[in-house]
């Protein structure tokens, strides 16, 4: 990709970003929101962060994409912590711990 190319998509990309948030922020801003959607955008981060994490889990970037024993257990691990405990820091140190140990002790 020459540098022309690079700047054309950068801009072409803020723009877009700029006016996706313009549709929200500006345009919807001073309005109130319908209850229905306001019920549908909360379940978007209970969405967004598995989306994240799974791929990250199954097919990591470390390992070369390929399974891996080790992250799976530890998610499994971070999960059942979060499900019991009701706290994101307590599954996320919960899984780095896990990581650590089982990493540790397979191969």
């Amino acid at each position: 990709m020459n540098e022309a190319s690079f700047w054309i998509v950068v801009l072409g990309l803020g723009a877009a970003t700029y006016l996706i948030r313009l549709s929200f922020l500006g345009i919807l801003g001073g309005r109130a929101l319908p209850a229905g959607l306001v019920r549908l955008l909360s379940y978007v981060p209970v969405a967004v962060l598995p989306a994240l994490i799974a791929p990250m889990v199954l097919f990591p970037k470390a390992t070369g994409g390929s399974f891996d024993l080790p992250r799976l257990l530890a998610a499994l691990i971070a999960f059942a912590v979060a499900a019991v405990v009701r706290s994101a820091l307590a599954a996320i140190l919960s899984g780095m711990g896990a990581l650590w140990l089982i990493s540790a002790f397979l191969p």
